[in-house]
């Protein structure tokens, strides 16, 4: 039944038979056998076919989205059961929202790397949300997420604290000034935000909240690089990780502005949906924890 699984998905996710037994190294004709033969399985049709496309019908979409978690189990006990014998090695599938993946994950997948080099990482980067919901679906063996974040499915552990700072350009009027910011002052800004879902996001209005303030002009971005490079352009203002403005500001292309809420702390999580652990991913979270605290 597992073949059957692989050989659908990877129909699914080609969208052509031919493509799907070249990356199965398979023939054609053994393909559509063994799609035939899952169809009969399932007692349904999954797939929609025409001379220039493959699709899922709505019977294949449901097979197809159970099919990922099952095919993500099924690699994972593979594994689990193969670190009993051997030493530390193998895959290891790490999420992570973008402030922690982009600015903290490689530092500690260099340490991985020199300790263990026979662990195999891949790397995903998502908001918050996304990467939840990839170790719920099990197609990650562990999430990093950022800010308040619960589910009563995953087991959550807070591991980090990030604070988060106001920056603007250095030319900005408001890092020319002395003295204290006003409410009505950060009001009339240009505000430039993280997309909903994003762990950034949840901390600017979690900020606006506290400064009991609604700004009248915002940005929505969806990179923390494209916005720290129109924050030094000069094009507005955010709040953002101490991790992801270091660089900037050590070499002054940015400036943290002192505001008196601020920093706001929020906190780096791990978050997991199986209690069982590889010895890569045990491996992973200690070194995790070593580097929680920022310099």
């Amino acid at each position: 039944m597992d073949q059957q699984l692989h050989v659908f998905v990877t129909v699914a996710e080609m969208e052509n038979f031919s493509r799907a037994a070249e990356e199965l190294h398979m023939t054609q004709p053994a393909v559509s056998q063994y799609i035939q033969s899952f169809e009969r399985t399932m007692g349904t049709k999954l797939l929609e076919r025409s001379n220039k496309f493959v699709r899922l019908n709505k019977a294949g979409e449901i097979v197809y989205h159970h099919a990922k978690e099952i095919l993500g189990l099924y690699t994972k006990m593979h594994y689990l059961i193969d670190d009993l014998t051997n030493k530390t090695s193998g895959p290891l599938s790490i999420g992570a929202s973008y402030t922690f993946g982009e600015y903290v994950l490689p530092h500690v997948l260099a340490k991985m790397h020199k300790k263990y080099p026979l662990i195999i990482p891949t790397i995903t980067i998502g908001n918050t949300r996304e990467i939840a919901n990839l170790v719920l679906g099990h197609q990650l063996d562990v999430g990093i997420v950022e800010g308040e974040f619960k589910d009563k499915h995953l087991v959550i552990e807070p591991f980090a604290e990030d604070p988060m700072y106001l920056v603007a350009s250095p030319k900005h009027r408001f890092a020319q000034k002395n003295g204290e910011i006003s409410l009505s002052e950060l009001e009339e800004e240009t505000w430039i935000v993280r997309e909903n879902g994003s762990g950034t996001r949840e901390a600017t209005e979690k900020m606006f909240r506290l400064c009991e303030m609604i700004p009248k002009h915002t940005l929505e971005f969806g990179s923390t690089q494209l916005i720290k490079e129109s924050v030094e352009a000069g094009i507005g203002i955010s709040l953002l990780s101490y991790w992801a403005i270091r660089k900037e500001c050590s070499m002054g292309a940015l400036k943290i502005i002192n505001v008196n809420q601020l920093p706001i702390l929020r906190k780096f999580s791990v978050v997991l949906r199986s209690p069982f652990q590889t010895k890569a991913l045990t491996v992973f979270l200690e070194l995790l924890r070593e580097n929680k605290q920022a310099p």
